[in-house]
């Protein structure tokens, strides 16, 4: 991974008095040396992932904490009484959100992108932008990392499985790409499309490794969220271009919603008249809506949302409150003003 210049910062982020300081995650050695993993931690930060047992991988992420199964009673969630402990707000370990993802192109097991991704190609990379605009265009995406005015937000990152990061992006804001192309009175929704390339992407080529998905991905917003500045083209992250288990060379990052529709490896945005389909929501519609905006009051079918597990700092992942729109609340509730807030699975 390369190292990206930061022309400017975004007022969007968390405060910059709420996280570690960046001089804390330079030292990756010193990282690893105070996390106790040693020699077979500094393959994983050099990005080579060596395949390891499971079994490490569970003590460092928690995963013996998995998501906080809902009590079938019928009695009502008790969210009120889960506000304490507060939400951690430090960033994540750069080694934790490079070897802990969901990309099942690469593969369904949190550690398989980071292994199955390290060939991955991501030079020359276009960017085909149409639909209902006036301007349709192709994006050279390294000429567009060279060249735009990137800024660092660190945002709270929440997957649906109900565990969290606190991760600095690096990127662009969406709505800047999409002003570019003069979108028409008929754009009411935008379509976004993953790289197709089975030869690439092993999840693709088998229905077992990639989790039954019909492929290539495929994610939408409507335009007013698209267009709202909290959305943002993503290139880097902890001061470097994104690796490819975390969506190289541009992803999406929308942080107020579930993490699965922020969308990885983008290679086409289309702007259409009618909501469009969406991956997880073709797959099991009963579990994954087209907003997946986090609602600590809607539960998943199978598990409850009103508390996450955080991957921080520590080799135990912290449970903590859902926050309502993953605390980005008062930027983005006007979006949804008058719907119903029960309904957005």
């Amino acid at each position: 991974m390369s190292k990206l210049i930061i022309k400017s910062k975004s007022r969007h982020s968390l405060s910059e008095n709420d996280v570690t300081p960046e001089e804390v995650f330079k030292d990756r050695r010193a990282i690893l040396k105070a996390m106790g993993m040693g020699a077979v931690g500094a393959g994983l930060a050099g990005g080579t992932a060596p395949a390891l047992a499971q079994g490490f991988f569970d003590s460092l992420f928690g995963q013996d904490e998995g998501p906080e199964r809902k009590v079938r009673t019928g009695k009502p969630l008790d969210f009120e009484n889960l506000q304490s402990p507060k939400p951690d707000l430090k960033l994540t370990p750069e080694i934790k959100a490079i070897t802990y993802n969901n990309f099942y192109e690469f593969g369904t097991q949190k550690t398989d992108p980071a292994m199955n991704s390290k060939d991955f190609q991501v030079k020359p990379w276009t960017l085909e932008i149409g639909g209902e605009v006036e301007k349709p265009t192709t994006v050279d995406v390294w000429e567009l990392i060279n060249s735009a005015d990137l800024e660092e937000r660190i945002y709270r990152f929440r997957c649906v499985e109900a565990w969290s990061m606190n991760i600095p992006w690096i990127g662009i804001e969406l709505n800047k790409l999409l002003s570019k192309v003069k979108p028409t009175s008929k754009a009411k929704y935008v379509a976004f499309q993953t790289l197709y390339d089975p030869e690439q992407m092993p999840g693709q080529k088998s229905r077992y490794l990639g989790g039954g998905i019909d492929y290539p991905y495929v994610e939408g917003l409507r335009i007013d969220e698209a267009m709202h500045p909290l959305a943002l083209m993503v290139v880097g992250m902890y001061g470097k271009t994104l690796p490819p288990q975390n969506g190289a060379p541009l992803r999406l990052m929308t942080p107020w919603k579930y993490g699965f529709k922020s969308i990885k490896s983008i290679v086409k945005i289309d702007l259409v008249e009618k909501m469009p389909p969406t991956t997880w929501n073709i797959l099991a519609p009963h579990e994954y809506g087209f907003y997946a905006n986090v609602n600590p009051k809607v539960d998943h079918p199978r598990w409850s949302q009103a508390s996450e597990r955080h991957i921080g700092e520590g080799a135990i992942a912290r449970r903590q409150p859902t926050l309502m729109f993953n605390g980005y609340e008062e930027e983005v509730a006007s979006l949804y003003k008058g719907m119903d807030l029960r309904k957005w699975y």
